[in-house]
C-alpha cells in the first residue's frame, strides 16, 4: 500500500483551512453563504414577527395619543365650565358624547393596556368614563390598575353614587312621651314565661 506524499496532504489541509477561514470572514461582512429552504423560512418568519410587533407598537402609540388628546380636550372643557355660572355649567351633549366615546375606546382595549393609560387620567375624567363603561370592562381595568389607583377610583365612584342616591325617609317614630321607648327585656321570673 502506497503512502500519500506528505506534500499532497499539506496542500489538502491548507486548502480546507482557506475555505473555512473564508466562510468565517464572510459572515461578519454580511455575505451569507447559500441558505437552504429552512433558513429562508426562518428568516421570513422572523421578519414577519418584527413587522407585526412594529405595527402593534404603532397602534399602541396611536391609542395613547388619542387618549391624551381626548383628556386634554375634556380638561379644557371642564376648566371653561368651571369658570361659567352654575346654571350655564350644565353638561353639554357634545361633552357627554366624548365621554361615551372614551368609554367605548377603553372597553375595546386590552385591560392591562387600558389600565396603564386610564390611571394617568384626571380623577373626574376617570369617574365619568368608568360610569359609562360596562361593569365587566370596568372591573377588568380596575384589576389591572395599581392598588392605589384602583382604590382611589373605587372610592370616588362610591362617593358619587352615595351623593346621587336619595336619602331614605325616617321610618322610626319618635316616642310621644318624655321617656324613650325601651325594648322589653325577657323576664327572669316564671310569670312571664307562663310557669
Amino acid at each position: 500500500m502506497a503512502k500519500p506524499p506528505l506534500l499532497a496532504l499539506m496542500i489538502l489541509a491548507s486548502g480546507a483551512a482557506v475555505v473555512a477561514n473564508g466562510v468565517t470572514l464572510a459572515a461578519p461582512l454580511g455575505i451569507a453563504p447559500q441558505s437552504n429552504r429552512l433558513g429562508t423560512a426562518i428568516n421570513q418568519d422572523l421578519s414577519a414577527r418584527d413587522s407585526a410587533a412594529a405595527q402593534a407598537a404603532r397602534q399602541m402609540d396611536l391609542r395613547e395619543a388619542a387618549a391624551k388628546a381626548a383628556e386634554a380636550r375634556l380638561k379644557s372643557q371642564l376648566e371653561t365650565q368651571q369658570g361659567l355660572p352654575p346654571q350655564a355649567a350644565a353638561p353639554q351633549p357634545a361633552a357627554e358624547e366624548q365621554f361615551d366615546g372614551l368609554a367605548r375606546i377603553y372597553q375595546a382595549m386590552k385591560p392591562a393596556e387600558a389600565a396603564l393609560v386610564f390611571e394617568q387620567l384626571d380623577m373626574d375624567v376617570q369617574m365619568k368614563v368608568a360610569q359609562r363603561m360596562r361593569d365587566r370592562a370596568t372591573g377588568m381595568i380596575l384589576a389591572k390598575m395599581t392598588p392605589r389607583g384602583a382604590a382611589a377610583l373605587t372610592m370616588a365612584l362610591a362617593r358619587k353614587k352615595a351623593n346621587a342616591a336619595p336619602l331614605p325617609p325616617a321610618t322610626a317614630a319618635k316616642p310621644t312621651g318624655g321617656e324613650p321607648e325601651r325594648l322589653a327585656a325577657p323576664s327572669r321570673t316564671g310569670v312571664a314565661s307562663g310557669k
